[in-house]
């Protein structure tokens, strides 16, 4: 069943502190990415292979 509103999460690792964090949620088929302050403001989407890619590369910064 789709749902209407996607369900946004951000990491575990990340702090309740109101920091510098991104969120994540299935956009079937893709991903949507979104700044944790600003959850009324826009997102990216982007496929799983590119957000793959986008984390390996803030890993390797």
């Amino acid at each position: 069943m789709k749902q209407d509103t996607p369900t946004w999460r951000k990491s575990t690792h990340s702090a309740d502190n109101g920091g510098d964090c991104i969120e994540l949620a299935d956009l079937a088929p893709g991903v949507g990415v979104r700044d944790s302050k600003d959850p009324e403001g826009p997102h990216l989407t982007m496929t799983r292979r590119n957000l793959a890619a986008l984390t390996q590369i803030v890993k390797n910064i």
